[in-house]
C-alpha cells in the first residue's frame, strides 16, 4: 500500500515536472513573435532588451502586423495592456531622442546604444514623459507613465514600436528568449504534505 502511494506521488511529480518544462521551453505564442514574412531587417535586430516596457510580462492586446507596403494597412508595433499611471521603462540602454507630444499624444523615443548605424529606436505612447530629450537611460529605467486617453487600443494600453531609420520592425525581437518565456514564479507541491482545502 505504501509503495503504491509512493509510486503515485512520483508519477504526479513527473507529470508536473514534464508540464512545467513544456511550458518553460515551448516557444511563445505565435502572435508574440515575428512571422518571418514582412519582417525585413528582423535578422539585424539584436536581442538587447532587458526589461518589458510595462510590468514583468504584460498581456499583448495586439501583436505586430507588418504592412505589405510602406503605406499599407498593418500594425507597426505591439500594444501591451497597461492602465494609466503604470510606469513605462526603457527596454534597453540608450539615449532619449524625443520626449513630447505628437498629435495630442505623449510620445517617448529612445535610440538604443550599440545597435548599428542607423541605430534602432524604440517608441512608447501614450506616455507622460519623465525623461527629457538627450537623457541617457539604462535598461529598465522609468522614462514616464502611461497617460489616460490618447491610445488607439480598445482597452488601456501602451503602444511599443521599433524602427531602424524609417523601417518599422517587430519590437518583440528585442527581447531575448529568457525574457519572452519568463512567467510568474510558481511553487511546486511538497510530497507527503496534504494540499490545504
Amino acid at each position: 500500500m505504501r509503495v503504491r502511494r509512493c509510486a503515485r506521488a512520483v508519477t504526479r511529480l513527473a507529470v508536473l515536472l514534464a508540464l512545467t518544462c513544456t511550458l518553460l521551453l515551448s516557444p511563445p505564442p505565435a502572435q508574440l513573435l515575428a512571422s518571418g514574412e514582412g519582417d525585413e531587417g528582423a535578422e539585424d535586430v539584436p536581442a538587447v532588451g532587458r526589461a518589458w516596457p510595462v510590468g514583468s510580462r504584460p498581456r499583448v492586446l495586439r501583436g505586430w502586423e507588418p504592412p505589405a507596403t510602406p503605406y499599407g494597412r498593418g500594425h507597426r508595433g505591439v500594444d501591451l495592456a497597461a492602465v494609466p499611471g503604470t510606469p513605462v521603462r526603457a527596454v534597453a540602454a540608450g539615449r532619449v531622442s524625443f520626449a513630447g507630444r505628437v498629435a495630442g499624444k505623449g510620445v517617448v523615443s529612445v535610440e538604443l546604444s550599440g545597435t548599428g548605424d542607423p541605430p534602432l529606436r524604440t517608441t512608447y505612447e501614450p506616455v507622460r514623459a519623465s525623461a527629457r530629450k538627450g537623457d541617457a537611460v539604462r535598461a529598465g529605467e522609468v522614462i514616464g507613465v502611461v497617460e489616460p486617453g490618447g491610445s488607439h487600443c480598445t482597452a488601456p494600453c501602451v503602444h511599443w514600436g521599433l524602427l531602424r531609420a524609417g523601417t518599422y520592425l517587430n519590437p518583440l525581437t528585442l527581447l531575448p528568449p529568457w525574457l519572452l518565456h519568463r512567467g510568474p514564479s510558481r511553487l511546486l507541491p511538497v510530497l507527503g504534505v496534504p494540499v490545504p482545502g
